[in-house]
């Protein structure tokens, strides 16, 4: 049998003088020569799995371009499948072959053997694309397809002011209910939109910051899956005519997972969209988002400060909250006390004191801020300046001692000044007390394993005033696989236009210039714009000129 080494080395992947290094240091660590070589970034999760299929003398597949067959799949449950990390891709007769990323798991090979009654072929693959591929075969769309017949059957017998409270938990409509949910979580979705309609009830998922149908029902089963998620998120099922908002978790692969849920009256009946919060991103720091070193440099220059206010702008859906939060994760300390109000909570966060607005009450943004401005607060979050009463407490707060973070709806970071002046408050405490402002969008990020490399062109240099005189820059554009739902996208990006309030920039706020003006003084002292932001991020292969123009005009 050859050895590993020897296999790298043949097909290029390692040079000598690199296995030699890596044969050092495997002695120290201790480890396995492939687990080294992973961790000192010589070879990929994937090229090791290769490599030990071809010292094995297995065939060794890449799932992302295997034309997986749909009827192979369907012939062991998804259960079975995610439990031994075994997708079936091919039928050849009798013979059934499996992607294993651990072919010698001889449990899993009897079991999906049983279960079928062919012969199994075992090939490997690396483990997360086998995960992945699990996730994208493994639909629940058949399951689907039957139980919207067997909702639509048993509609006339249910009683739905009962519905999630006393039927069995197998019924029909609560099992299509947590399968679109399921669905929607392994989609990467972040919303689920339930749409009724004239003749039947749509669902839409948000994938990437675009919707894509998903889903129809037949008419009949809208007032038992509607009524289903208002019982899980403790909604009045009896009121249809005013909106209402909720909240549920549900447990998905040992992850709690949170949904805002909010209902809307349309023509044709509720419509329902539920927001999947995924706690995971209230963990993430600012060094996860692909905010530039540069522009990382002087936002932390300002969220270091003890006072001050820093201000996130863009329209919704663009990031804000999750910037927020990621700041939170930084200055949060034992020893400075740090409270929000938000409406609604997105994230529950330990070690943070979150209060919750509750307008019928009287608990708006202005009197929680307040309230808690009595509270000995060290660094306050507001969920959003809303109206000149809450603007006008958030800078009395910046300027009193208190790191104030919120956002603000403007669509670059100099109109930020001008928008608070607008709402009545005195400029000069604008620029007394706004430290810096972000303005970012999110933009969607190529595929890594299909995007397409080209020069660009003389119509994009000029769009972007990149030097005619320079050597045009090497560009990526999307192409689409499986790996990304032929969409050629998988994954988001944000991109950020960060100003620090200069000495300039506060002068300018004092005598009311326009943002056009303060725009000017802030590209002299350093600030990029979102289009130069994204056009350095597109030169990285991060994401496609298309993408960029699309959400940044």
């Amino acid at each position: 049998m050859k050895q590993l080494g020897s296999i790298l080395l043949e097909e290029g992947t390692l040079s000598e003088e690199q296995l030699m290094d890596a044969i050092d240091e495997q002695k120290e660590r201790g480890a396995s020569l492939g687990r080294t070589l992973v961790e000192m970034g010589l070879i990929s999760e994937g090229q090791l799995v290769r490599a030990l299929a071809s010292q094995v003398g297995m065939e060794f597949v890449e799932l992302a371009d295997f034309p997986v067959e749909r009827a192979a799949v369907s012939m062991v449950p998804d259960t079975v499948c995610r439990r031994h990390a075994a997708l079936p891709i091919q039928l050849d007769g009798d013979i059934l072959k499996i992607a294993m990323s651990n072919p010698g798991n001889v449990v899993a090979v009897d079991d999906i053997r049983n279960l079928t009654r062919m012969q199994i072929l075992p090939v490997v693959a690396a483990h997360d694309d086998v995960l992945a591929a699990i996730d994208r075969y493994c639909r629940s769309d058949a399951e689907l397809e039957n139980l919207r017949d067997d909702i639509a059957e048993e509609e006339e017998g249910v009683d739905l002011s009962k519905v999630g409270s006393v039927i069995e938990d197998d019924a029909p409509i609560i099992r299509f209910v947590n399968l679109l949910i399921t669905q929607a979580i392994q989609d990467r979705a972040s919303d689920i939109h339930i749409e009724p309609a004239e003749h039947g009830l749509g669902v839409r998922y948000r994938i990437d910051g675009v919707l894509h149908e998903m889903q129809k029902a037949p008419k009949s089963t809208q007032n038992g899956v509607i009524s289903r998620i208002k019982i899980m998120a403790d909604i009045d099922i009896a009121e249809r005519r005013k909106p209402q908002d909720g909240r549920l978790s549900v447990n998905h692969n040992g992850r709690k997972i949170d949904l805002r849920v909010a209902t809307l009256p349309t023509v044709w009946g509720e419509k329902v969209v539920m927001r999947i919060l995924d706690n995971s991103t209230a963990a993430m720091d600012l060094e996860d988002l692909g905010i530039r070193d540069e522009n990382l440099a002087m936002y932390k220059a300002s969220y270091t400060k003890p006072y001050g206010m820093i201000l996130v702008t863009g329209p919704t859906g663009s990031g804000k909250s999750t910037t927020l939060y990621a700041t939170l994760n930084q200055v949060a300390r034992p020893e400075i006390n740090v409270i929000t109000v938000e409406d609604p909570v997105e994230y529950r966060i330990p070690g943070i004191n979150q209060v919750q607005v509750n307008v019928k009450a009287g608990l708006t943004f202005a009197a929680a801020l307040r309230s808690i401005l009595r509270a000995d607060p060290d660094v306050v979050l507001l969920g959003e300046i809303r109206d000149g009463e809450t603007a006008q407490i958030s800078i009395e707060a910046a300027l009193t001692g208190h790191l104030v973070l919120s956002t603000l709806h403007t669509n670059d970071a100099p109109s930020a000044i001008t928008r608070l002046i607008e709402m009545n408050i005195e400029p000069f405490l604008v620029g007394s007390a706004v430290d810096c402002v972000v303005a970012q969008r999110l933009a969607r990020r190529l595929c890594s394993n299909c995007k397409e490399e080209y020069q660009a062109g003389r119509e994009e240099i000029q769009r972007f005033s990149h030097p005619e005189d320079e050597e045009p820059p090497m560009l990526f554009r999307a192409v689409g696989c499986s790996r990304c739902s032929h969409t050629g996208y998988r994954g988001r990006l944000a991109l950020h236009e960060i100003m620090p309030v200069t000495e300039e920039i506060e002068r300018l706020a004092v005598a009311r210039a326009s943002s056009a003006e303060i725009a000017r003084s802030a590209f002299k002292a350093g600030m990029e714009t979102l289009l130069s932001d994204g056009w350095v991020k597109a030169q990285m292969g991060l994401t496609s000129i298309e993408e960029l123009l699309r959400v940044v005009k």
